[in-house]
């Protein structure tokens, strides 16, 4: 009986997103004219992960916003504001990830069957409560978020990367830290009635059923990337799991993130990491669009 209150007690205290976020849309245009190479990340591992990523983002974004868009009632203005920006945002990335996949078509990869499978996980899912799949963008958006935070902070990531390439991950991923906290928010708004110990089991368990689906599917992506490359058996597999695990290591360094996912009265704000926006448009305001 006392779980409740202290769930209770801990939410309560829980720093919401910060005052003085400003959420803006960046409408810039990437991969248009150039003409990266096959493996535009300067290897086939890397490549083969953020051409699976970019796959799944125009039906998955699409998720997001409907999601989110579907618990907007009776939201604060502020909310109601966000929502919107985050929509704006989410439809540029749509747009751009169209782009880039389209590249990656232009290079010879078949890219369809990583949207067939997105198509196909969407469709298990209809007429399943709405608020199951705000859980789940809230779940997905951490993931973003803390992949977002990983590639701007460490340069590893796209060292060797076509740099028109790696401005248009880079430029998706300062919009995802911005935004970071609106699925979430939105989340509290809806769920305002539950106890916080049901909020926090029901965002817990969705969370452990995203990560099993994100990373079953996104490596089984990933390696049929790499065996249209060719490389195939033990060599595609030690090499994308040293990839994510080792160097840069992506998977290995946001799982302090992920663990802080399952705290009690957790918000994506605990931690603020808008200084990495700053850095990226500090590197590249050159490059960017009013």
């Amino acid at each position: 009986m006392n779980a409740p209150a202290r769930f209770d007690d801990i939410a309560a205290s829980a720093p919401p997103t910060p005052a003085d976020l400003t959420i803006t849309v960046r409408d810039e245009r990437f991969n248009r004219g150039g003409n990266p190479a096959r493996w535009w990340a300067g290897e086939p591992f890397g490549t083969a992960w953020h051409n699976a990523l970019s796959a799944t983002f125009p039906r998955g974004e699409a998720f997001f916003i409907e999601s989110v868009k579907a618990h907007r009632e009776g939201a604060s203005p502020r909310l109601e504001a966000e929502i919107r920006a985050f929509v704006r945002q989410e439809i540029n990335h749509t747009r751009e990830h169209i782009a880039f996949n389209k590249l990656a078509e232009a290079h010879g990869y078949d890219i369809k069957a990583v949207d067939r499978r997105v198509a196909e996980m969407l469709k298990l899912i209809e007429g399943r409560p709405a608020i199951l799949n705000l859980a789940a963008t809230m779940a997905l958006e951490h993931y973003t978020a803390m992949m977002a935070a990983e590639f701007l902070g460490n340069p590893a990531h796209f060292a060797t990367a076509d740099p028109e390439v790696r401005r248009m991950w880079e430029w998706h991923s300062a919009e995802e830290i911005e935004h970071k906290g609106v699925a979430y928010d939105t989340w509290n708004h809806a769920t305002r009635g539950w106890s916080a110990w049901k909020r926090w089991k029901v965002r817990s368990l969705m969370m452990l059923i995203v990560t099993g689906r994100f990373f079953r599917n996104r490596w089984q992506d990933s390696m049929e990337l790499l065996a249209q490359d060719g490389i195939t058996g033990w060599k595609a597999r030690r090499g994308l799991f040293a990839y994510l695990a080792w160097k840069p290591g992506v998977v290995r360094r946001i799982f302090p993130a992920w663990l802080a996912y399952f705290r009690p009265g957790f918000h994506p704000w605990d931690h603020d990491d808008r200084a990495l926006i700053a850095k990226y448009e500090g590197e590249f305001g050159d490059a960017l669009m009013a």
